[in-house]
């Protein structure tokens, strides 16, 4: 059938296009049926109909088909195409049968080049959710994922990083760990994520500093230039198909224990790391509930970085109260900077940063064995550690004089008070992330949380517990109500409760 092309300007993440109802039974196909388009190149795409939108006689499309379409002013031919292969291989994944690495393979370039339709997305997620994978079936997927991207391949080595499970509040201690590795020679391209559900990637936290969007190949020259780099993953191509699932997994609000394993360690191989520290914050209300579970993860993370041929160690870490004491992008920015500035700062932002930088100098030979920790606090005290996030800082085009002082936060503020002396007895880190969200972070780089008191600490009756920043002054209200509704910090008596006996006489 020979239609012609009509542009709908917008992409919307996957190849389909748009047939009249009655050009469809024409040619026998359905919502969710492939048609391949055949004009000067040939291209499969996915089926929707209409009876409005298009005319008969004409095939609507969408950025991701017109991109390929240069001559699009022409009749195209139109005929049914086949289901793809990769349907077939999601068909046995649901159905728990083997699968061979080839049909991986295929599944993961059709996620990247976007060939899959949503439902077919969805049945791969929620059959691995459901019945999981072997481990073969993971280092496939790992493979097929950082082939299916750009790699960056040094001439030095060892590469090192690190990565953090996450569900912490203010774990921004990567902007610590970096600068700290890279100031003892060691080589750390630390490709970073911003926030989906938090209130701030390491990448939403660097982007107040410099620029964080680069390619793969300038990753490479920033890296080797000053010996380690902080930037957002998604603008360099690593591993593209996880940003895909993810945009799936969103909306089920899932996360497939084992292509959360893929989607780190593709990362991790695409930038060619020899070392790798993982940070499994515990606790919970965190992605890893108890030990147990962060013991499991971490047996299965340095098994399939054994078969990718990397050194993975695994730091199992306190995880029920946030790290340092501001949430949100500006805040955590200027309390990171302090530290690297003068030592200022929460123990548990520095113990944590120096305990993690510590085992990367130790696994990439910077430092000897039980003595990284001792080597990483030194490198914080000399400055040499502040010294190199400034050349990072410049090398990514921002300016390295900056400094703690200078980072803007939110200019409307308010605090919420103890109701009565005592110990904070509970705290909510997944309320201290909502909190925060609603004041505008991560997009409002200046919005966020600032946390006086923590688990066990004293309190008097008026005394701040939170503070809430915000760029705007409605948001600022909806995180305020919020936090007074939710409560996420207790405070109590000693006294938790009495409970009278028997006084008196019969």
């Amino acid at each position: 059938m020979q239609l012609k092309l009509e542009h709908f300007n917008m992409k919307i993440g996957q190849h389909k296009v748009l047939l009249n109802i009655a050009d469809a039974k024409e040619l026998g196909v359905n919502p969710g049926d492939r048609v391949r388009i055949r004009g000067h190149k040939s291209l499969s795409a996915i089926v929707d109909t209409t009876d409005d939108l298009v005319p008969p006689g004409t095939l609507g499309v969408f950025s991701e088909v017109y991109e390929h379409f240069v001559e699009w002013d022409k009749p195209v031919e139109v005929v049914p195409s086949l289901r793809s292969k990769s349907a077939s291989v999601i068909k046995k994944m649901m159905d728990k049968k083997p699968v061979v690495q080839d049909e991986i393979k295929t599944l993961v370039n059709d996620i990247v080049e976007e060939n899959l339709s949503e439902i077919e997305l969805s049945a791969f997620i929620t059959s691995s959710y459901i019945h999981g994978m072997t481990d073969d079936e993971v280092e496939w997927l790992t493979r097929a994922m950082i082939e299916s991207g750009d790699t960056i391949e040094f001439d030095t080595h060892p590469i090192m990083d690190k990565h953090s499970i996450g569900g912490v509040p203010g774990n921004k201690i990567s902007l610590l760990v970096v600068p700290i590795v890279a100031a003892n020679g060691l080589l750390i391209p630390k490709t970073s994520s911003r926030a989906i559900t938090g209130a701030g990637g390491t990448a939403d936290l660097m982007e107040v500093l410099c620029p964080v969007e680069f390619s793969s190949q300038e990753v490479k020259e920033i890296t080797e230039k000053v010996g380690g780099a902080l930037v957002w993953g998604g603008a360099t191509n690593i591993a593209p198909a996880d940003d895909k699932l993810i945009r799936v997994e969103y909306p089920l609000s899932i996360d497939p224990y084992y292509q959360m394993l893929a989607s780190i360690m593709a990362k991790k191989g695409a930038i060619g790391a020899d070392n790798v520290v993982m940070d499994i914050p515990v606790g919970p209300s965190t992605k890893v509930p108890t030990v147990q579970e962060g013991q499991k993860l971490a047996r299965d993370l340095i098994n399939l970085g054994h078969r990718l041929g990397m050194n993975i160690e695994c730091a199992i870490t306190y995880g029920s109260s946030p790290i340092g004491r501001k949430v949100g992008p500006s805040l955590e920015v200027r309390e990171a900077l302090k530290v690297l500035e003068s030592m200022e700062g929460p123990n548990s932002l520095i113990e944590k940063s120096a305990a993690l930088a510590g085992i990367l100098l130790e696994m990439g030979g910077a430092a000897p064995r039980d003595r990284g920790k001792e080597v990483a606090l030194e490198t914080l005290r000399s400055g040499k550690a502040l010294e190199k996030m400034k050349q990072i800082i410049e090398a990514q085009g921002g300016d390295p004089k900056i400094t703690s002082n200078d980072i803007q936060v939110g200019q409307y503020t308010a605090d919420i008070l103890a109701s009565a002396d005592g110990y904070v007895i509970e705290f909510d880190n997944k309320w201290i992330i909502e909190i925060a969200r609603l004041a505008g972070a991560p997009n409002d780089k200046g919005a966020g949380v600032a946390i006086h008191k923590k688990m066990g600490e004293s309190v008097k009756k008026g005394d701040p517990i939170l503070t809430i920043y915000a760029e705007k002054e409605f948001k600022l209200e909806t995180a305020l109500t919020t936090a007074q509704r939710t409560n996420p910090i207790v405070v109590e008596g000693m006294l938790l409760k009495r409970i009278p006996g028997t006084y008196g006489f019969q």
